[in-house]
């Protein structure tokens, strides 16, 4: 099966669109510094790609928080293509750059329920931390986007891929299938995809 035809497969047989998490980090792992900093950790190439890929999803997703601390427009620029439908997890400020913006507050199931009522084909979340790690450790993601800076922070204080505690053993890790590894300017970018079982077309 080619790439570009497992969002649409996905959407029709479940009823619910493609769910793309796309993450930025650098080769230790970390989104941010200590300090919340993380503009840019990626260069413009990677960027330019990231924003090809919003012009490829139907919705695009954050959270309240990252609303608040960087005033996102999730809109796209400098490639072809319209504006993904924009979504928030939360309540954003009335005057963010967000709006107008679908508003979701509550379990995560009924929201993919809904877009997909909409006919969204894929959603591409860039939330930060708390929001991947809510929909990865429901195992709603099909696809992983991560770009990789040849950076490092060096420490173990950096805000990491996913809050919270992960796999208490080596037996309970997650492992999923590389499906494109490629770089982009200075950084690279690998595209994952969720096991079998976790709701993903082979």
């Amino acid at each position: 099966m080619t790439a570009s035809l497992r969002p649409y497969l996905a959407q029709r047989r479940r009823g619910r669109p493609w769910v793309v998490l796309k993450l930025a980090a650098t080769l230790d792992g970390r989104i941010a510094a200590p300090d919340g900093t993380s503009r840019w950790i990626t260069g413009p190439a990677a960027r330019l790609d990231a924003h090809q890929l919003r012009a490829e999803s139907d919705a695009i997703l954050v959270g309240a928080g990252t609303v608040r601390a960087d005033d996102p427009a999730l809109t796209v620029r400098d490639v072809p293509g319209r504006d993904p439908l924009r979504v928030v997890l939360g309540h954003p400020p009335e005057g963010a750059r967000v709006h107008p913006a679908l508003v979701h507050d509550g379990d995560l199931e009924p929201l993919l329920d809904d877009l997909g009522s909409r006919g969204v084909i894929q959603l591409l979340v860039e939330g930060g931390s708390r929001v991947a790690a809510s929909f990865h450790r429901r195992g709603l993601v099909d696809q992983y986007v991560l770009y990789l800076a040849p950076a490092l922070l060096g420490g173990d204080d950096g805000l990491p891929l996913f809050s919270g505690p992960g796999a208490a053993t080596m037996a309970d890790v997650w492992r999923g299938r590389i499906a494109g590894l490629r770089q982009i300017g200075p950084d690279v970018r690998i595209d994952l995809l969720a096991p079998a079982g976790e709701g993903a077309v082979p």
